[in-house]
């Protein structure tokens, strides 16, 4: 499968979340073309200031690897990361991370700073942005406008 259909299984779980109510962002970790974990955004429900779609899918994944190191693996995600979950993605040792919107607020991947670029830091990821950015913006926009609008409940 290519990035664009990988990136289409964490837009279909950032449906999810907007579904339950959550930030629209979905994330899932592939390693030699499975799909090995899936997440999406949590932290209102769980009640769980962590619970951002990539540390589910990783908890996800480890679990279902049976390891917390994730070597190979490459996971999608439909937002740019923050600095926790870049940080989360080191720790993991993901070979790749691919995301779709730039977010300007708290993007770690070169929005707001670039954690990947690092060179002191003792594990390097590979980071590719913009594939499917469109789709995921309009997602997130529309999300955040039906909230302005009062047609989606604010439970923060």
């Amino acid at each position: 499968m290519t990035d664009t259909g990988w990136m289409q299984q964490a837009l279909t779980l950032a449906g999810e979340a907007a579904a339950a109510g959550e930030v629209p962002v979905g994330a899932v970790v592939v390693k030699d073309g499975v799909v090995v974990g899936r997440g999406y955004n949590q932290p209102i429900s769980r009640h769980d200031p962590t619970a951002h779609a990539e540390i589910m899918a990783l908890r996800d994944a480890a679990l279902h690897l049976g390891n917390y190191r994730l070597p190979g693996c490459e996971l999608y995600v439909t937002l740019e990361p923050c600095c926790m979950c870049v940080g989360a993605m080191f720790h993991a040792r993901l070979a790749r991370v691919v995301f779709a919107a730039a977010d300007a607020k708290t993007g770690a991947c070169g929005s707001v700073m670039n954690l990947f670029a690092e060179a002191r830091l003792n594990h390097h990821t590979l980071v590719q942005g913009g594939i499917m950015a469109g789709e995921s913006a309009q997602l997130l926009t529309g999300f955040f406008a039906q909230r302005r609008n009062g047609n989606v409940s604010n439970r923060r």
